[in-house]
């Protein structure tokens, strides 16, 4: 009698051991989830890392997040397992196995997906996938409001467990609040876009001489950060610097902004004031945290890497890289921009201003880069305000083209050139000297 309490007692420990380990593995992975949930603000990073760890976690073969969109009354996602990437998903908010759990709040637990009358099968069959179980979930907030739903699909190894609800229900509480600070933040990008994007407008309408001026210096500016690779966030900073480079021109008389004839000293040092301006007027703007050098860059553009620039006579390194692009696609802008006075200049000559300007104005590594932006992009922004007009065929032809191309041949003194050459020149002239 002894003996046999003794092993029921061992057998009672061991199995609370065993919970206990479970549990603590359960602790450890929401802990993972949640210090690396954390690190991602951008919704579609967020979603896509939370369906992979989720699908890890629960050993299921996918998982989707739908977020539920009130205004059009819709669930989508940005991003889901198994689809082609950047190709959203949307539909009504009651429909289907998401649309149900999203509409009542339920948990569904479905073993056979086929069996079950609210399933939809046409997804499959678009897919060519083929559902066997699924566990579907409420995202709620705070509040307890229901914010999306998860859905996870075909356990690897038989069917959703209790365990699997609960450990789901505890990620769901991490997720919700990560999700909905997301959204949060994406509501302020859009608002500070739009708030960044009207600003430049305004100076556009303004300035009716140089209009989309600031559109293609950003254009071109972004151009030459693809072919550097840069990080996506520093492209995103040049792309509020280029826009917004020149808003300190808000500030001069329109007597002198607009003056047709030769500018006074005092006049000059009127425009010269433009960049430190810009400065002061961005500085006066709270941008988030990986946005928080587009006033310096954005005032840089007119230093000269030999130190006669202005506003702060700035030398070469001391001046931000993103200021060192900006001044070369604000000048190569400049040059090739269509004027009532005059019309653009020959792209050889626009060039030869560049090249004799390396190594003094201009730094020479991103004059090199320059050369190397395809000719099709080029074309693209050249023609900005025009491109619903331009024939994406032709333009293809140029795409495997680099800049440095038209610039030797415009150079060829000999004029010897191929018959693709001969070709590549007639598209790209078409549209430089706008004979469309």
């Amino acid at each position: 009698m002894k003996k046999s309490k003794e092993k029921t007692t061992h057998n009672i420990n061991v199995k609370e051991v065993n919970q206990l380990r479970e549990e603590n593995k359960r602790l450890q992975v929401l802990l993972h989830l949640a210090e690396n949930l954390q690190a991602h603000l951008e919704l579609d990073k967020l979603l896509f890392y939370t369906m992979e760890e989720v699908a890890r976690i629960l050993q299921a073969d996918r998982c989707t997040v739908f977020i539920l969109d009130e205004d059009k009354n819709e669930l989508w996602s940005i991003v889901a397992m198994g689809i082609e990437k950047g190709k959203e998903i949307r539909f009504p908010a009651e429909k289907g196995i998401a649309g149900y759990v999203a509409t009542t709040g339920e948990i569904l637990n479905i073993s056979d997906a086929y069996k079950d009358h609210r399933f939809n099968p046409e997804i499959d069959k678009k897919t060519g996938y083929h559902t066997r179980n699924m566990l579907t979930m409420p995202l709620k907030n705070r509040e307890g409001l229901i914010i999306g739903v998860f859905q996870v699909l075909n356990k690897k190894e038989g069917v959703f467990l209790k365990s699997d609800e609960e450990l789901l229900g505890a990620i769901s509480q991490i997720t919700a609040t990560t999700v909905e600070n997301s959204l949060l933040y994406e509501e302020q990008v859009e608002s500070l876009n739009s708030f960044v994007e009207t600003l430049s407008a305004t100076l556009d309408t303004r300035d009716y001489i140089t209009a989309g001026h600031s559109r293609r210096v950003t254009l071109y500016t972004l151009a030459i950060c693809h072919q550097l690779q840069m990080e996506e966030n520093c492209c995103e900073e040049l792309r509020f610097a280029g826009l917004l480079h020149d808003i300190g021109k808000l500030c001069i008389p329109e007597s002198v902004l607009f003056k047709a004839g030769k500018l006074t000293d005092t006049e000059f040092i009127q425009i010269k004031r433009h960049p430190a301006v810009t400065r002061e007027i961005l500085s006066s703007i709270h941008f988030p945290r990986n946005l928080k050098n587009v006033p310096e860059i954005a005032s840089t553009h007119h230093e000269k890497i030999n130190g006669k620039g202005y506003p702060d006579g700035l030398k070469f390194q001391e001046i931000p890289l993103g200021g060192r692009i900006l001044a070369i696609a604000d000048v190569f802008d400049a040059l090739t921009s269509r004027r009532q006075y005059r019309d653009r200049e020959p792209v050889e000559k626009v060039w030869a201003v560049l090249e004799q300007e390396k190594g003094e104005s201009f730094d020479p590594e991103i004059i090199a880069i320059f050369r190397k932006v395809p000719l099709n992009k080029i074309v693209e922004i050249l023609e900005y305000d025009q491109r619903d007009r331009l024939d994406q065929q032709e333009l293809s032809q140029l795409a495997d083209v680099k800049f440095d191309k038209i610039i030797k041949m415009k150079n060829n003194k000999e004029n010897i050139l191929t018959k693709e050459e001969k070709k590549i020149e007639k598209i790209f002239d078409k549209y430089y000297q706008r004979e469309y």
